[in-house]
């Protein structure tokens, strides 16, 4: 099980907020922790990947639970 360092509710935030408030939660992490995003505004499902891709972050997980939000673990990068 991936160890969480930290945890951002997004819920009933809209695009482009569950991104932005995800950098603002990844910035005090040490590199390689992880961010545990819940959102619910579909966009997300696009957006955060888009996001880690361009910034280096590691998608390392993304799902939905029942009640039908995004839940998504981030790893800082590096650098």
């Amino acid at each position: 099980m991936t160890e969480i360092a930290a945890e951002y509710d997004a819920t009933g935030l809209k695009c482009p907020m569950p991104v932005l408030k995800a950098r603002r939660a990844l910035k005090p992490l040490a590199a390689g922790a992880v961010l545990r995003l819940i959102a619910d505004d579909p966009a997300a499902a696009k957006d955060v990947p888009a996001f880690c891709a361009t910034a280096g972050h590691a998608l390392i997980e993304r799902e939905e639970d029942p009640a039908g939000r995004l839940i998504f673990l981030i790893q800082k990068s590096g650098g």
